[in-house]
């Protein structure tokens, strides 16, 4: 689905009814044939090069780990005091944070079921191709790595002006007056721009450091090293000197999904970012810890409903 498709459905819903808003979304969708738990995996860019909408979290509005093929620029409009899994780090965010996650990065906010306040962002998503062709036209600095997640505290620092920018491109996403893509590309590459020149380190731009991992944390980056072998819950518990109970209590309370699918999800992930780069299919399946090519096939049709090959072709 692509996303215009998904805001214009979700702005349709009343705001008004008794029953929450997300479940009514998630039972639409799954009555057109979508899997709510794939949806943030499976969204669509509407335009070639940038998107930029809205997106307000509400309680309760569970959001799986997934990834995109695309680039994900977020900025937090107020404190909500949500935690934020950004790969295999934990963030607490705050007002004026900005979230980069590259293609294939697992991410997902750890939404508690009660929220003081619905957590606001402005969201910005661009294509492989936009940077690549902002990179080869201009010299920006070298210090940025397109390819790294980072969290960049921006609140109180000489970088705010950057959400202000974030804000503006989202406003005319909004508004869609005429031209209005070229003026939201265009503002990108000046974010971009902008961007790139606070973390060349000239100017101090303050990357924030992940909250001290806890269980969950140290058990997503035993998994992403291990991607590509054999991982147990009995091994994994084993390893971090717990019980398999206390790992399985941890995964369902935080992220709402077992162990198991969770590793599963990485793998998918893992395995999309490889097809995408033009890794043979038959090699795909090896490297992120199936045991043969069929049942990678079958948990890749059984996760986004489409067969490897089609999502290559695609």
């Amino acid at each position: 689905m692509k996303l215009d498709d998904f805001n214009r459905l979700s702005a349709s819903m009343a705001q008004d009814a008794p029953t929450p808003k997300w479940e009514r979304l998630r039972r639409e969708l799954e009555g057109r044939g979508f899997s709510w738990s794939d949806m943030y995996q499976e969204l669509e860019m509407s335009h070639r090069y940038v998107d930029a909408y809205r997106h307000e979290s509400i309680e309760g509005g569970h959001v799986p780990l997934h990834s995109h093929s695309f680039y994900e620029l977020m900025y937090c409009r107020n404190s909500c005091g949500i935690e934020y899994l950004l790969g295999p780090d934990r963030y607490r965010l705050q007002r004026g944070d900005l979230v980069f996650a590259p293609p294939g990065v697992n991410h997902r906010p750890l939404l508690a079921n009660q929220l003081v306040e619905p957590c606001r962002r402005d969201v910005i998503w661009i294509s492989r191709e936009f940077v690549a062709r902002l990179t080869q036209a201009f010299p920006l600095p070298a210090a940025i790595d397109w390819e790294q997640p980072f969290l960049l505290r921006t609140t109180g620092t000489p970088w705010e002006p950057l959400g202000e920018r974030i804000h503006a491109g989202v406003e005319e996403a909004l508004r869609r007056g005429p031209g209005w893509e070229a003026i939201v590309a265009g503002n990108t590459m000046v974010l971009l721009t902008l961007l790139a020149r606070a973390l060349s380190g000239q100017e101090g731009a303050p990357l924030v450091q992940a909250e001290k991992p806890e269980l969950l944390e140290r058990v997503f980056a035993y998994i992403e090293a291990r991607l590509g072998e054999q991982i147990t819950l009995a091994d994994t518990a084993k390893h971090f000197w717990v019980s398999e109970s206390k790992i399985s209590q941890t995964f369902r309370q935080k992220l709402g999904v077992s162990f198991y699918r969770c590793v599963t999800q990485r793998r998918l992930i893992a395995a999309k970012s490889l097809i995408i780069q033009g890794v043979p299919l038959n090699e795909v399946n090896e490297r992120v810890g199936f045991a043969d090519y069929s049942s990678f096939f079958r948990a890749f049709k059984r996760e986004y409903g489409i067969a490897p090959s089609q999502f290559r072709d695609l």
